[in-house]
């Protein structure tokens, strides 16, 4: 089977999406499962993960509504607010639909400190009695606090998005190599290979430019633990969605046909417990 391991829908909503700038006009549209279908079996795709990109619980009743019409629609990674005391009841409320699988907070736009701070760190500690996981989204310079995040809760299954959005642009990488390469021996801490046109030139970029960052990615990882994602319909300000199928499955194309399996759709089955 095959699955798109992070998506999007939306439909759009300029006083709740102010992150969608002028600079964004392609995605002030709606974008919803009607959008999405045909793409998916365009590129042989079975289904797909759908991902917040707004932080209220709103957002996720959305999302597991659409799942509900939606089959393709495998799983949904939700908003909880996880700094709340009374946070069991949030996931009891969401645990009981059956495609509520994973939980993210947008910690890009947090200060230093967010993820280790006491509330946020009984949040996560409550998800693992749930079966739920957490997509980790940041930026690079918090890698390391998100290292230390992960090693508290080993039995905790985490996923970095968008491969921590290096500075592909400025053409920048060892200090992000360096900060994730450490992710290697946690064996609880998965990636996705999403996201990454997005924070190349839009414009310009040419495939070359992110050889190296998925070698630093499959040699930190390897093939059980990398995940395809489409980061449809925000990949749309870079590139369309064959051409992220394209891109990611020409660097795999050399490894064996099970390792290829596993990337475009095993790892995020086993992940998200579809």
């Amino acid at each position: 089977m095959r699955i798109d391991a992070h998506q999007h829908f939306w439909e759009f909503n300029p006083n709740r999406d102010t992150w969608i700038d002028d600079s964004m006009l392609v995605l002030q549209n709606n974008f919803l499962p009607k959008n999405l279908e045909k793409l998916l079996k365009e590129n042989s795709f079975d289904g797909c993960i759908a991902v917040q990109a707004d932080q209220s619980e709103e957002e996720t009743n959305f999302l597991l509504q659409l799942s509900e019409n939606n089959a393709f629609i495998k799983g949904v990674v939700g908003w909880v607010d996880l700094l709340d005391d009374n946070i069991e009841q949030s996931l009891i409320k969401f645990s009981s639909h059956k495609k509520f699988k994973g939980v993210r907070h947008i910690i890009q736009s947090e200060s230093e400190g967010f993820m280790l701070q006491k509330e946020f760190l009984n949040g996560i500690s409550k998800l693992k009695d749930f079966n739920l996981t957490y997509d980790i989204l940041i930026y690079p310079n918090q890698l390391n606090e998100a290292y230390q995040l992960v090693q508290l809760f080993p039995e905790q299954k985490f996923v970095i998005d968008h491969i921590a959005k290096p500075p592909i642009k400025a053409g920048k990488i060892d200090k992000w190599a360096e900060d994730i390469l450490k992710f290697s021996n946690c064996k609880n801490v998965y990636c996705k290979l999403s996201g990454i046109v997005t924070e190349a030139n839009w414009k310009t970029w040419k495939a070359d430019e992110f050889m190296s960052y998925l070698e630093v990615v499959f040699k930190t990882f390897g093939s059980k633990r990398l995940m395809f994602g489409s980061d449809w319909p925000v990949c749309l300000l870079a590139a369309n969605y064959n051409e992220i199928v394209t891109l990611v499955e020409k660097y795999i194309s050399n490894l064996p046909l099970n390792d290829q399996a596993a990337i475009m759709g095993k790892n995020a089955l086993e992940f998200y417990n579809i």
